[in-house]
């Protein structure tokens, strides 16, 4: 998981993160990745509009955010 977290960072991408937190309830959250330090992660989350922690160990998936174009074809 940290080697995906590392790439999205290098990247600069959004990820959709699931994460499950301490007390074993499980959240989706819109971040960017700042940094990646030991055991942990610092991110941007679009979700609370705020920076948060997070434990690398309690991610459960992390899906690059894709943005695809649309056009209106006549």
């Amino acid at each position: 998981m940290r080697e995906q977290l590392v790439k999205a960072m290098q990247r600069n991408q959004i990820v959709n993160m699931m994460y499950m937190a301490k007390d074993g309830t499980v959240s989706k959250r819109r971040v960017k990745i700042i940094k990646v330090v030991g055991e942990n992660f610092q991110v941007y989350c679009f979700t609370k509009k705020a920076k948060r922690t997070f434990m690398i160990d309690n991610v459960l998936a992390v899906v690059p955010v894709i943005h695809k174009k649309r056009e209106v074809v006549c």
